[in-house]
């Protein structure tokens, strides 16, 4: 089906079972996923495959590893060996709080109930050989009174991720490293390529429970913790980790209540190159994917 990702579809997660945000939006748009999980979660990960009503979309893979304290990145890399295991050329990797995927069009965010949202990007992507890594934008960063392109090419890649399993670097780093592989592919010459027309609802950082706001985030400088549970300086050590590893493009800086960092991508200024054999102007101008805009619509229909 055109509709469907032809690349798999990854979602690490740890000790988010009561919430499962990005598996029950996959799942509500029919995509097969996995989720990566560490072995003393996997009994209330697969009870709430049932609670969720998702199970026959969802393929629980078990790490061969667990609180090992360094980030998701050994997650993240186990997934990429997984791909190529498997014969695939890319491969998606997605955060596990993410609610819902969206179309940007003429300034309004759309919910998308299909997998075109991940379909219309890979095709893109495999006319250029030299993309390494390309996403989604977060929904938040996209308001409907601001015009925005559609693309913007060499920037950094949050959340949801579609890798080129060729792609000679790997995950790295304890914090940050979506922002440290997109900065080492960009070193290197080759391109990232962020999407605005298709964006995903990404929750803000330490705000839904476990994964790394439990064992991260609310842990370090604890003793900041507020009242709403909410630590304005937990992320003040995974800032300031990106600027030690990058100091000629990183700085912090302190933006909505908290420590974050601030990444400088103007010098970054290489062009995609087209595969061999691909003629865009032999490409339809407007390709829509068959999505439809329903209005009030219900699962059901």
């Amino acid at each position: 089906m055109r509709t469907a990702p032809k690349y798999p579809v990854y979602i690490i997660s740890k000790t988010r079972h009561e919430s499962m945000f990005t598996s029950r939006s996959l799942a509500r748009m029919r995509i097969n996923h996995y989720i990566a999980i560490e072995p003393q979660d996997y009994d209330n990960y697969d009870k709430a495959l049932d609670e969720f009503n998702i199970r026959p979309y969802v393929t629980l893979l078990v790490l061969p590893f667990s609180n090992h304290g360094d980030g998701p990145g050994r997650a993240r890399n186990w997934c990429w060996e997984h791909s190529i295991s498997q014969g695939d050329k890319r491969h998606w990797v997605l955060d596990d709080n993410i609610d819902d995927f969206y179309r940007l069009h003429k300034n309004y965010r759309i919910r998308v109930e299909s997998g075109v949202v991940f379909r219309a990007p890979e095709d893109f992507v495999d006319r250029y050989d030299n993309i390494k890594i390309a996403g989604l934008r977060y929904r938040f960063f996209l308001p409907p009174n601001e015009k925005r392109p559609p693309i913007v090419w060499n920037t950094r890649i949050y959340s949801c991720l579609l890798i080129d399993n060729e792609c000679k670097h790997r995950w790295r780093g304890r914090y940050n490293e979506d922002t440290d592989l997109c900065l080492r592919v960009l070193k290197d010459g080759d391109c990232t390529i962020v999407f605005n027309a298709f964006l995903q609802g990404k929750s803000a950082t330490q705000t839904v429970k476990g994964g790394n706001t439990e064992e991260f985030y609310h842990k370090e400088n604890k003793e900041h913790v507020n009242k709403e549970k909410y630590n304005p300086l937990g992320t003040m050590n995974k800032s300031q980790m990106l600027v030690d590893m990058h100091p000629d493009v990183a700085k912090l800086s302190w933006q909505y209540g908290r420590v974050h960092h601030h990444v400088d991508y103007s010098g970054f200024t290489q062009e995609p190159i087209l595969r061999e054999g691909v003629d865009l102007s032999k490409m339809p101008k407007v390709d829509n994917y068959g999505m439809k805009f329903i209005q009030n619509w219900k699962e059901s229909t």
